[in-house]
């Protein structure tokens, strides 16, 4: 989880979340950073000392799975409620303080799942005041509050739920038996902007802005005079690491992008060209499609094409890395340091560590090797992925690159099913452009997080095109909605697009005679075939 080194060089005492398990703690610390406060993720264990020191502008506990009062439910440091902080409670959470603080949970037998209807008590309190009388909330629960904490209104209930939410001036202390955080409930971010803004007092000045300045000045005070080196990929992340590490030191960074042939069609011109026009960094590009198709000859086996591609990028890169190393020492300027696009959800589920990391302890960038002894650059670290696009947009990266779908490090070698030749690669970058460019002219690029487009090349089938018999590929179209790509589902893409895909494809891409629609969600299904 995050530390008090990572909390300090933000530059922003954050609103902590307390996960005990739930699906939804992530997307909890995600509608705090929208409400423009900074927040980060803590265990349920966390100690009353542990979190004075983080110094927190508030407290969130999110839901989870578990009974209160069932034999190793997630426990909770009771002394928390005691520091003065404001803290709201959701779901278990909620429950986990009405325990704590002297009122009761029981199973009555009545349970809540899904849509329901919240009626406002008295005037609502801080967190529902001002919002309608009635109104659709997103509920999950078997259990329930059976009576308040003395000292706490009861601000709002349901048909079979009596304290659905309750709450204490005086203390700062609120809870909510639904999920706020989930876009079911009507009014669920203005209760959360509602505890933010005016119950904990906390202004909302966590933005790409404000991210930008004080990561601006914290990577100079640690580079110095030093030069540094960015693996440049042509991805969100990367790109906007690069970015905002340049920004802070110009030429003192180089980034090297490393073209395996497995990228998506017009990929390396929007880096080579529409990138570094925006941006001004410096770029090594190495040419490498040849050597990457060599190993990959012959080998069908996703885990081995992993493997070879992870191995031979760190090959590529320490080539010129090397290079590179012997011309700064020749300038008397050593490189030091290394840029990674690590973000906060990798942190998170990693359970990493803080601050500046040495590259053998953590790293993301396609398995470098343990000699290259630098230390990390991570601006990105504390960020969400949409936090990470909108600080691109601010530093002026194209919207073709700062708001593209999360793309495979691997890249097409695990978007073919079966070797990877010259031949197929093409075939899968044909298809795939069509299908993003029908996808984008159809305004669906903000409702799907991801489409990989799917070459079975290892499979034929029989086809008509042109009254002749084909005998060709099929592709496969995986379209996916997500919030953080731990779980999804299949878009429901509209016929006519998928017609207008289907017909292009088997029309200009001469090897494939069908087109497929993946309709299994996530899970049990990835969301990449290999």
């Amino acid at each position: 989880m995050a530390t008090q080194e990572e909390q300090t060089d933000t530059g922003h005492r954050p609103v902590l979340v307390v996960d005990f398990g739930a699906q939804y703690a992530q997307l909890i610390a995600r509608r705090v950073r929208e409400a423009g406060v900074y927040s980060e993720l803590v265990p349920h264990t966390v100690t009353a000392a542990e979190v004075a020191a983080k110094q927190p502008l508030g407290i969130v506990l999110s839901g989870g799975p578990s009974s209160v009062y069932e034999e190793g439910a997630p426990a909770f440091d009771d002394a928390i409620f005691e520091l003065g902080i404001p803290v709201l409670g959701i779901c278990y959470g909620f429950q986990v303080m009405a325990r704590a603080l002297g009122g009761t949970v029981g199973n009555t037998g009545d349970r809540e799942y899904g849509a329901t209807e919240a009626t406002v008590v008295g005037d609502g309190g801080a967190i529902l005041g001002g919002q309608p009388d009635t109104q659709n909330v997103w509920m999950s629960h078997g259990d329930a509050v059976q009576s308040a904490p003395a000292g706490f209104d009861v601000l709002a209930k349901t048909a079979v739920t009596p304290v659905a939410a309750f709450g204490s001036a005086e203390r700062k202390l609120y809870g909510v038996q639904w999920h706020p955080e989930v876009k079911h409930s009507d009014h669920g971010q203005r209760i959360l902007e509602n505890f933010l803004h005016h119950v904990a007092e906390i202004p909302a000045d966590w933005n790409a802005g404000n991210v930008i300045a004080e990561q601006v000045a914290r990577i100079r005070e640690q580079v110095g005079n030093a030069r540094v080196i960015s693996a440049l990929s042509g991805g969100v992340d990367s790109a906007v690491s690069t970015a905002l590490v340049h920004k802070a030191i110009g030429d003192q960074l180089t980034a090297v992008f490393v073209d395996h042939g497995l990228l998506r069609k017009g990929e390396r011109e929007q880096v080579e060209r529409d990138y570094v026009a925006s941006t001004g960094v410096r770029l090594i590009t190495v040419e490498a499609e040849d050597i990457f198709l060599g190993h990959l000859a012959g080998v069908t086996d996703p885990e081995e094409k992993r493997k070879i591609i992870g191995r031979e990028f760190i090959r590529a890169f320490e080539k010129v890395q090397l290079d590179l190393v012997a011309e700064a020492k020749a300038e008397g300027e050593p490189i030091k340091f290394l840029v990674q696009g690590t973000l906060y959800p990798d942190v998170v589920e990693s359970g990493g560590g803080s601050g500046t990391a040495n590259i053998k302890s953590h790293h993301n960038v396609g398995g470098l090797p343990e000699d290259l002894d630098f230390e990390l650059i991570e601006p990105l670290r504390a960020l969400f992925k949409d936090e990470v696009r909108a600080i691109g947009r601010e530093l002026g990266i194209p919207e073709a690159i700062v708001g593209r779908q999360p793309f495979p490090g691997p890249g097409l070698g695990i978007r073919i099913v079966g070797e990877v030749t010259r031949d197929r690669l093409e075939t899968l970058r044909e298809a795939d452009a069509i299908a993003r460019a029908e996808l984008t002219a159809a305004g669906l690029d903000q409702e799907i997080w991801q489409c990989p487009v799917v070459l079975l090349a290892d499979v034929r089938s029989v086809g008509v095109q042109g009254d002749g018999r084909t005998y060709g590929h099929p592709i496969v179209l995986r379209p996916v909605s997500s919030e953080d790509a731990m779980t999804a589902d299949w878009t429901r893409v509209p016929y006519d697009v998928l017609a207008r895909i289907s017909n292009k494809i088997t029309n200009q891409v001469p090897e494939v005679n069908r087109v497929v629609l993946d309709v299994t969600s996530k899970p049990p299904g990835t969301i990449e075939w290999e």
